[in-house]
């Protein structure tokens, strides 16, 4: 995960604090059930992030001859490898 959990809370308790000073929303669910919910989300796609650079790290290391990782040709095959596999979890 490249943010920890501790930073995923700090992040949504921020966004619900900027959400409850405005009042244009009118708030059906506990202010903390949201945050919660914005918590979980913001994990599950990191969930997903982590999952897409391990298959795109395990495609590129099945190749008889993967590049050095760090290489220009190394972070183009990452890169598309990276967005297939983000495709195939639909994002």
């Amino acid at each position: 995960m490249k943010i920890s959990r501790e930073k995923v809370n700090h992040i949504s308790s921020l966004i619900v604090r900027d959400l409850a000073k405005r009042d244009e929303f009118d708030y059906k669910a506990d202010l903390n059930d949201i945050r919660l919910e914005v918590a979980r989300v913001m994990l599950d796609e990191l969930k997903v992030d982590d999952l897409a650079d391990q298959e795109a790290r395990k495609i590129i290391n099945s190749y008889a001859h993967s590049p050095r990782e760090g290489s220009p040709e190394w972070d183009v095959m990452y890169q598309k490898h990276y967005e297939e596999q983000l495709k195939k979890h639909g994002l």
